[in-house]
């Protein structure tokens, strides 16, 4: 009788729930969130992803956090001054409507809640850092930092294998790590490596931290295990291209840049411009070299 019941929770975990992170005890994320995910993540097109989001849970914090990332990134494309204070805002609204949703699930999901707490208040460290700049925008910074991690160790508390969290804290570790003092990195390292999910974030996360932390080896080889499971995304193409650059392998990067750009159209205008500069000054320090 209890087997009988469990394996039909299970069965409906996997048949209703729509969860991006978990093969199991699954969330009941929305199919146009786990849409609008998998778009923005696995398949690097932002357009379709923006769509999905369009149809999303209000209520979900993922889908709210996407939405302002996705402005934030609009934003960095953006040349008029007045749309660029108009998305800064809109992107403002999306940190408080994340907070909001989040501070809702709290007494349900205390893990996702608390989370969500977190990220809303990353978002408003952004956004402090974005409106005031570096020099008042630190302190406000350093603030929310404090925040952001004591919301964390609150869902760690709540389970601390779920792939969820640490998928986002091992990428806030191995940046912390990085770029502030009295930080490890090999903390998010090991996070990313032995909890987080789905996978292919998890291995782009490493290969990341690795470029930064200039161990270029590894970095290829989580890069490669990336694309394994998501071929085709133009940003781990161009990911890729960027940790051959790095290595002084300007020839074997171009035929990345290139992939990456035949893509153009589903990547912010920023980006692209982006890209082809790097496939510019690639192409450049051949010519000069042979």
């Amino acid at each position: 009788m209890g087997t009988a019941i469990v394996a039909a929770s299970l069965w409906s975990g996997a048949v209703f729930a729509k969860d991006p992170f978990r093969t199991t005890n699954p969330r009941n994320i929305s199919a146009e969130t786990q849409a609008a995910f998998e778009a923005f993540f696995k398949e690097g097109n932002y357009p379709a992803a923006a769509q999905a989001l369009a149809k999303a849970d209000p209520q979900e914090p993922l889908a709210l956090a996407m939405k302002a990332s996705l402005t934030y990134t609009n934003m960095l494309s953006e040349k008029d001054q007045a749309k660029q204070a108009a998305m800064l805002s809109e992107f403002q609204t999306y940190a408080g409507q994340t907070r909001s949703a989040a501070q809702s699930l709290l007494s349900k999901d205390p893990l996702r809640g608390n989370l969500y707490l977190a990220v809303s208040h990353f978002l408003d460290g952004v956004y402090a850092f974005t409106k005031e700049g570096s020099l008042k925008g630190t302190a406000k910074v350093l603030g929310e930092l404090q925040e952001i991690i004591k919301y964390l160790n609150a869902a760690e508390a709540q389970a601390p294998d779920d792939p969820e969290l640490n998928l986002l804290r091992g990428y806030i570790d191995v940046y912390s790590g990085i770029y502030l003092p009295f930080s490890d990195s090999t903390k998010g390292i090991d996070r990313l490596k032995k909890f987080a999910g789905p996978s292919y974030l998890a291995e782009r996360g490493l290969a990341m931290g690795y470029l930064e932390m200039e161990k270029f080896d590894q970095a290829i080889a989580a890069v490669d295990r990336a694309i394994a499971q998501t071929p085709g995304n133009p940003e781990l193409a161009y990911l890729k291209a960027k940790i051959l650059i790095k290595q002084k392998q300007d020839q074997a990067s171009i035929p990345y840049l290139e992939q990456a750009l035949q893509k153009e159209a589903q990547l912010p205008t920023g980006l692209v411009k982006e890209m082809k500069y790097v496939l510019r000054k690639a192409k450049e320090r051949l010519a000069k070299s042979s």
